[in-house]
């Protein structure tokens, strides 16, 4: 049986670990808060007191981390991971992190005979639980071969985006996307449905999601309160994508630019609208809450 260590086990990471379990895979895990190891640990896996005694007798290492500094940290330097990880050990790191860190990361795994992708994920909380998740990765071909089996007990789609550190600029690509259409969708249904338009808002959503405007927060997503009964909007913005992720990953997608010379006029404001609820103090809260910037 394949042993898989799992390192950091937030509201991502969680349910991604949890999945694995699942699959029948032998599960080592460490994060932080003990809460979410001992919850594991009532499902079979078993917990670790350090990342380091987490990937002893691990043939495979997962992690799912905040930030690229955290990335750095465990992997990198004489304490770092990767200086005691074998050769031959597979690393799939599923952090969403700068591309530059994360071909560093790669370059130094490839000095120590260790196979690592980078692949972020997209789906959010939801396709984490349910084991849908949308993997963007980069590095080489055949290690993606070796590594399906883990990603497909975590996910639905799989793509692979090219060599190392493609799997992250496709994702900071894609959630600046995300975060445009968050945006104009909330300016929007706030414009029709305020006091000078009055529209219902369930109403004016429905048309704009069967008309051209039409987008993924519109099917999914929806940033007005009580038109999707499930959506994080519904539930007080709690849950979800917090808008502190949101506004890094559009700082990384705002770098990832700035070094091939991009113009991303609609991303740099972006970033600036979730720069703006953060010092709002609503970094905790789901990123749909960018609605609030038009109705206050």
């Amino acid at each position: 049986m394949t042993t898989i260590a799992f390192i950091g086990l937030g509201h991502m990471g969680l349910p991604m670990a949890r999945n694995l379990l699942k699959a029948g895979f032998n599960l080592q895990v460490f994060d932080l808060v003990q809460r979410a190891m001992d919850e594991l640990a009532a499902e079979g896996a078993q917990p670790a007191s350090s990342a380091l005694e987490a990937v002893q007798g691990a043939q495979v290492v997962i992690s799912m981390l905040p930030a690229s500094r955290h990335v750095e940290g465990l992997y990198l330097g004489a304490d770092g991971l990767l200086a005691a990880l074998k050769p031959g050990t597979l690393v799939l790191e599923c952090s969403t992190i700068a591309p530059e860190v994360a071909r560093s990361v790669h370059a130094a795994a490839h000095e120590r005979g260790i196979e690592l992708l980078d692949a972020p994920v997209s789906g959010g909380t939801a396709g984490a639980a349910a084991g849908t998740l949308t993997f963007m990765i980069g590095g080489q071909a055949e290690t993606l071969g070796k590594a399906q089996p883990f990603f497909q007990a975590m996910g639905k789609n799989i793509f692979h985006a090219g060599p190392e550190g493609a799997g992250q600029v496709a994702k900071v690509c894609n959630n600046q996307v995300l975060a445009v259409q968050m945006i104009a969708t909330a300016e929007d249904m706030a414009m029709g449905v305020g006091v000078a338009n009055g529209l219902e808002p369930a109403v004016l959503a429905e048309i704009m999601r069967q008309s051209s405007g039409g987008n993924w927060t519109l099917e999914k997503y929806n940033p007005w309160p009580g038109v999707m009964e499930n959506a994080p909007a519904s539930k007080g913005y709690s849950g979800g994508f917090m808008a502190e992720l949101m506004a890094k990953d559009l700082g990384l997608a705002q770098e990832a630019a700035q070094a091939s010379g991009s113009s991303t006029p609609m991303g740099a404001l972006a970033l600036q609208l979730y720069r703006l609820l953060l010092k709002q103090g609503k970094g905790k809260q789901d990123f749909s809450v960018v609605q609030q910037l038009f109705v206050e």
